[in-house]
């Protein structure tokens, strides 16, 4: 105690001219408009500053979870979008024949989900995601991100599965040329991370360079019309009665981030028709 009056003795004088100095500058301020308008003006600058700086430090922290907003959001609009194209589908076979049953609607979900593990550069590449059984995600379900097809889940867990990626030389996708009904096999060979190939095109196909591959459908895993890559060149094929297209795939996969499992409700049953003799033997 005794050293702290000791300090406001000592130090008295300026505590008095600071004093006065704040009484000045009120009355100053008070007494005189010009100098409220400037004292306003400059305290709205520095004030807009400061929070212009405290918006921006806690947008930064809101990020992440924007991010998750955003790609639930893209991932509801795709899933309509293919939902749609499913309906159309079927609307169109309804043209040809009245007495057919209505369609079935939302065939198609998804759940959005974080690459948490990611491998690009073995024959065989695999990538982790933190969404499991307990999120509905299933052994077989396909895997797309916003460019389009990026692998197969194999192994799932409560909370986490394994992807077989795009980039493994013992994976063949079903695809097919946009617009068309001209279906092939496409495989990596084990090089360039952003090349693939597609095989097994009738030779009889017209294409260019540019022209966009697509999923053809013809299973559960993905949906008819989700983009693959686009036709570099023709390459030569080992049977000459089909075409083998190198191709430049759509999603870049050493930045893999957010993608979302694709769930089709008519699996089970799509499935147990398919393998219906096989059950029927055991």
């Amino acid at each position: 105690m005794r050293n702290l009056l000791n300090f406001i003795i000592r130090y008295s004088t300026w505590f008095v001219f600071t004093f006065y100095v704040l009484i000045s500058v009120m009355l100053l301020v008070l007494g005189n408009r010009y100098q409220q308008s400037v004292y306003l003006t400059s305290a709205n600058v520095i004030s807009g500053g400061l929070y212009n700086g405290a918006s921006q430090v806690t947008g930064y922290f809101h990020l992440k979870s924007i991010n998750e907003s955003l790609q639930a959001s893209n991932a509801q609009l795709q899933n309509e979008v293919l939902n749609l194209k499913s309906q159309l589908a079927q609307y169109k076979v309804l043209l040809s024949d009245t007495l057919a049953p209505l369609p079935s609607k939302d065939r198609y979900d998804y759940v959005s989900a974080a690459v948490i593990n990611n491998n690009t550069r073995l024959p065989k590449n695999f990538f982790t995601i933190d969404r499991g059984s307990l999120d509905g995600v299933e052994r077989g379900m396909g895997v797309v991100d916003q460019n389009g097809v990026v692998g197969i889940v194999n192994v799932t867990g409560p909370h986490m599965a394994r992807v077989i990626s795009l980039l493994n030389e013992t994976q063949h996708f079903s695809v097919k040329l946009k617009d068309t009904s001209f279906v092939g096999s496409l495989n990596w060979k084990g090089e360039d991370a952003s090349i693939a190939y597609v095989e097994e095109i009738p030779r009889h196909v017209e294409y260019q360079v540019g022209d966009t591959i697509v999923t053809s459908g013809y299973s559960t895993t993905f949906p008819e019309g989700i983009p693959v890559g686009t036709i570099l060149n023709r390459v030569r094929s080992q049977d000459d009665s089909f075409f083998t297209f190198k191709v430049r795939l759509m999603p870049d996969f050493r930045s893999l981030s957010t993608v979302r499992v694709i769930k089709d409700i008519h699996k089970a049953e799509i499935d147990s028709l398919s393998n219906y003799d096989i059950l029927k033997k055991d």
